[in-house]
């Protein structure tokens, strides 16, 4: 290896990863540990920080031994998934109780309570977003009010409540305690315009602002990491959440275009410039990233289980061997027999945001099969997609084509069976890891090695496959119907 390496962190939900990049944005190795999920009740998940940092901390290692040490590191970047929330004593360093993942639905009572008393208009204005239990900010609140040692430290004054690029660069540094822009925007507690958490939103919303980190920029020196972690300092210099790092990675900088990302949930963004979004149907407005205090802001819609719902067929009922069989199983019939399914085990994401919501599985009849129900998991898929197409294009927002990427899209049959459903082109890049692509980006660029997103897109992103729409309006039509009618049921 000639030149020194870039080291992307991706906290995701189910696992942890350490990635190497080349300067020209090839892929040199990775590691990967699995995050043990924690289901102490419905509707609650929560994750062991503690476990997410040591196993971090180990993929982390096996990337600097395999670059050779850490002087061939250049710098580091992390992403990670977004409204997880993680509280931890500032003296010790150490969690107060086990982290809130963004799939927990346990205040969706107080997201109530406050759509009642008339507040949801006034958040969303302020925050682009709505009050869902899915944000942070409701997170917080919680542990504050029902874990006795979150609530000591917050009186001791010793308190931490952040996202998890937060906690990790917490621990990377001995103590830095940040959040960037792309992370703090989807807590409820900073306005799109204001450069610091709000006094008057952690008010409404019951968090302790003391307890809250400095908003940075995406990109810069955020420190570096202890001498006696990897052997000798390494500088941080990117941090973004996991859907804005998919949408830099494929190279959505200029205003209109969009990604689609499907990972353990599917997550549209389209780049706003930097106008601050507006939406009249119930989609996201959020920063896409910040470079010197200046914002570029984006509009998404957000889907609760893509993902997940096959590791649930895989898991929870047996019916899979391994992911990757879906994709065969679907090919192997005409279509899925009328079976229909909604993945709402976490309830409704946008368009419709209904945290009641639970999952239905219609349509099933003794002709139902292991293939029929495969086929249904990804065809719920492009399901959800359009219904976020019709959002997006009622907020003047409308697709010409699509770009997507995650796990989920290395699927052939379920790319081209979202082209078919959006009747759009969809682009595909031929590494669709671009969660990890967009954070080695953002940390190119605050290291000093680019001197632009720009420059960074043009020199590190490898060529796309498009795939064609095929698909007769008739089929469309009576796809789309029992899909509504399913989703009625939900």
């Amino acid at each position: 290896m000639s030149d020194p390496a870039i080291l992307v962190l991706d906290e995701g939900t189910t696992s942890t990863r350490a990635m190497l990049f080349t300067a020209d944005g090839a892929m040199l190795s990775s590691a990967q540990q699995e995050l043990t999920q924690h289901y102490p009740a419905p509707g609650r998940v929560e994750h062991d920080a503690t476990e997410i940092w040591h196993r971090t901390l180990a993929c982390a290692r096996e990337m600097v031994e395999k670059a050779g040490g850490a002087d061939r590191i250049a710098c580091i970047g992390i992403t990670n998934q977004r409204e997880t929330v993680v509280a931890w004593d500032k003296s010790t360093g150490e969690p107060l109780a086990r982290a809130l993942v963004w799939q927990d639905r346990r205040t969706a009572d107080f997201c109530e309570r406050l759509k009642a008393e008339g507040h949801e208009a006034a958040v969303q204005d302020h925050t682009g977003l709505l009050l869902d239990p899915y944000f942070s900010g409701t997170k917080m609140r919680w542990l504050v009010d029902n874990e006795p040692a979150v609530k000591a430290a917050s009186d001791a004054g010793t308190l931490a409540l952040g996202t998890i690029e937060s906690w990790l660069v917490y621990k990377l540094t001995g103590g830095t305690f940040i959040s960037d822009a792309s992370n703090a925007s989807r807590t409820l507690l900073l306005k799109l315009g204001g450069s610091q958490f709000d006094d008057g939103l952690c008010s409404l919303f019951e968090v302790p602002k003391a307890a809250l980190a400095e908003v940075t920029d995406n990109s810069g020196d955020f420190g570096s990491t202890l001498p006696e972690l990897f052997g000798a300092p390494i500088q941080i210099s990117g941090m973004v959440g996991d859907q804005q790092s998919a949408t830099i990675g494929q190279g959505c900088l200029s205003a209109g275009e969009t990604k689609a990302t499907y990972g353990t949930g599917a997550f549209i963004l389209a780049n706003k410039g930097h106008d601050i979004p507006a939406s009249s149907n119930r989609l996201l407005g959020t920063v896409l990233y910040q470079e010197d205090g200046q914002r570029t802001y984006a509009l998404e819609g957000s889907v609760f289980v893509a993902g997940s719902l096959v590791q649930w067929l895989r898991d929870g009922l047996g019916l899979l061997g391994t992911a990757a069989e879906t994709e065969t199983l679907a090919r192997s019939i005409d279509d899925s027999g009328g079976v229909v399914i909604v993945p709402a085990m976490s309830g409704l994401g946008a368009p419709h945001w209904q945290p009641e919501a639970r999952g239905v599985i219609a349509g099933l009849s003794f002709a139902t099969g292991r293939a029929q129900i495969a086929r249904a998991a990804l065809e719920a898929m492009a399901h959800q997609t359009y219904d976020l197409a019709q959002a997006f294009a009622a907020d003047g927002a409308e697709w010409t084509s699509l770009k997507v990427d995650g796990g989920m899209s290395a699927n052939d049959w379920m790319a081209q069976d979202i082209a078919n459903l959006l009747d759009l082109p969809v682009e595909r890049p031929e590494f669709v890891e671009t969660t990890a692509l967009g954070a080695a980006m953002l940390a190119a660029k605050g290291a000093g090695m680019v001197g632009s997103l720009e420059e960074a897109s043009e020199t590190m992103r490898g060529s796309l496959g498009t795939f064609r729409p095929s698909m007769e309006n008739s089929v469309r039509e009576a796809r789309l119907t029992a899909w509504r009618k399913a989703l009625a049921a939900a």
